[in-house]
């Protein structure tokens, strides 16, 4: 899936006043955590997953690894915090074309 940067500033339009549907805790990117992103995904397809680390390099894997695993597009990041996209078989969204 590949969009077009007015998909992607129109999907950040739309993310901004979303709240962390699912937020990472101590045990860090568990089986179970990518399982309630991806059913999360599946229900909304645009969701924001908070990810706390204080280590740069291990935020930036951990949410490399959660687009890898759930197999969204990332659209983008604000601290902690990142917006992923994927279409589910229903299209809630109406992407512009």
């Amino acid at each position: 899936m590949k969009l077009s940067n007015k998909q992607k500033q129109f999907l950040k339009g739309l993310a901004h006043p979303l709240k962390p549907i699912v937020q990472l805790g101590a045990n860090g990117l568990t089986e179970g955590v990518v399982a309630e992103i991806d059913n999360a995904l599946n229900h909304h397809e645009l969701i924001k997953v908070k990810v706390p680390s204080d280590d740069r390099e291990e935020k930036s894997l951990i949410m490399d690894a959660i687009v890898r695993e759930t197999n969204a597009e990332k659209l983008q990041v604000i601290g902690h915090t990142l917006i992923i996209y994927r279409p589910s078989e229903d299209c809630k969204i109406q992407l512009p074309k």
